[in-house]
């Protein structure tokens, strides 16, 4: 153990050396692996970043919802769209006939979405405002917390009261001395009574977000537009009760509907059954191609790195072949030449994979500042770039340090 720990040290103040000595050529040579983990690293923390993201959108959207829509959830090029194309939307007669059906549900809502509305309170105005027309049981799927006010009551829902629950954006662009409760606001020419803020949720990913929408009751809605148009997105939502799985209450919702939708056996299934899940697996199959490109790319970096790292080891070797052979005089034996220059190889490899880090930190930094979007250069990520640093330093280092481990003692004093 003391052996190595004085190997290491020697051959530190070797690779220091070789940094001091020839400033321009290590750092050139070194540009590459710094390149190379710079640009791994970067791909690997913005998709880290990408899929907590995606994670806590895909958790807003709940592990135990059906999302009965038109559209699946696809991609590829592969989506037959003009075969989804032709479908009906689900309506409010599906989620009536539905609530009578499902035994495995415990809540059911129909929504609609109307996107770019524009909201005023006297001479305030907010645009690009979404409205959500829910049915009574919204809040029992996708649970809201109030910072102020209460959700609808049953009544308000069945009789269609103009009463809205805003989200925190809402409330604040419109009322920044807060106090939004019982203030009348107008949405399409039409006066509404605030009943409920809704708390912050933040952005995220698939913009499932409360934090810039009003909600009202479908039956108030139905009376301002055709909640049956498909650019609304009608949609019902169905959440499973705790002893059921969603598998049961997917296959209970597709026998439920196709009945409903009175589809003979042979004909295809004229609606979607969506959960989060679907998301889930397509988006890590994205993310794990473009991580595979973050090593594509960095690859070639590294490699031309690893190249100058074996070229300093080479050069390194020339010049000191008369000490090599002075310590092989002294007894020095093979393997302590070789680790002395694999060790050294490894040093100036880590040093390159620091910088790059460095550069990554910093990228982090210049994007919390001015994007406003929150990238963390985690432990994990720091200990893969000082390990691939590494494992290109011993790839890179072999060669020269096995040539200077093999050297005549008498030729390499006698060299010049």
């Amino acid at each position: 153990m003391m052996l190595f720990l004085r190997l290491f040290k020697e051959s530190f103040i070797f690779a220091i050396n070789a940094l001091v000595v020839n400033k321009l050529r290590t750092l050139l040579s070194l540009l590459g692996i710094s390149i190379g983990i710079f640009t791994i690293i970067t791909v690997f923390t913005v998709v880290d970043a990408l899929e907590g993201n995606l994670r806590g959108s895909v958790q807003k959207l709940g592990n135990d919802i059906v999302y009965i829509q038109k559209w699946p959830w696809a991609f590829g090029s592969d989506y037959p769209w003009w075969k989804y194309f032709q479908r009906p939307s689900p309506t409010v007669k599906d989620f009536e006939a539905l609530e009578r059906r499902t035994t495995n549900a415990q809540a059911l809502t129909f929504t609609i979405n109307i996107s770019n509305q524009v909201v005023k309170y006297r001479n305030n105005s907010i645009e690009n405002v979404e409205i959500s027309a829910v049915s009574h049981d919204f809040d029992k799927v996708r649970a809201l917390d109030f910072a102020e006010g209460r959700y609808f009551s049953p009544s308000d829902s069945r009789s269609g009261r103009n009463y809205v629950v805003v989200g925190y954006d809402i409330a604040e662009g419109l009322f920044p001395d807060g106090d939004a409760i019982g203030k009348v606001i107008k949405v399409k020419g039409r006066k509404l009574v605030i009943i409920g803020v809704v708390k912050k949720e933040g952005d995220d990913i698939l913009n499932n977000t409360s934090d810039n929408s009003v909600f009202m009751p479908i039956n108030y809605v139905r009376n301002l537009v055709d909640i049956r148009k498909d650019n609304f997105g009608p949609t019902i939502m169905v959440k499973a009760k705790s002893t059921t799985s969603l598998d049961e209450l997917a296959n209970e919702l597709k026998g439920a509907m196709r009945s409903i939708r009175r589809l003979s056996p042979r004909e295809e299934d004229d609606f979607a059954l969506n959960k989060s899940s679907l998301i889930s697996v397509q988006m890590e199959s994205l993310f794990g191609i473009i991580n595979i490109a973050g090593w594509i790319i960095g690859g070639f970096s590294i490699l031309v790195g690893g190249f100058g790292i074996a070229n300093i080891m080479f050069v390194s070797v020339k010049e000191r072949t008369n000490i090599i052979g002075i310590q092989k005089s002294l007894g020095a034996k093979n393997y302590f030449i070789l680790l002395q220059f694999l060790v050294e190889s490894v040093v100036l490899s880590i040093i390159g994979g620091i910088i790059g880090l460095l550069m990554v930190f910093i990228g982090t930094v210049i994007a919390d500042v001015l994007f406003d979007f929150t990238v963390a250069l985690t432990l994990g990520n720091i200990i893969l770039g000082l390990v691939v640093s590494a494992i290109i330093g011993v790839i890179s280092g072999f060669t020269p340090a096995y040539t200077a481990s093999r050297l005549d003692p008498v030729e390499a004093i006698r060299a010049k």
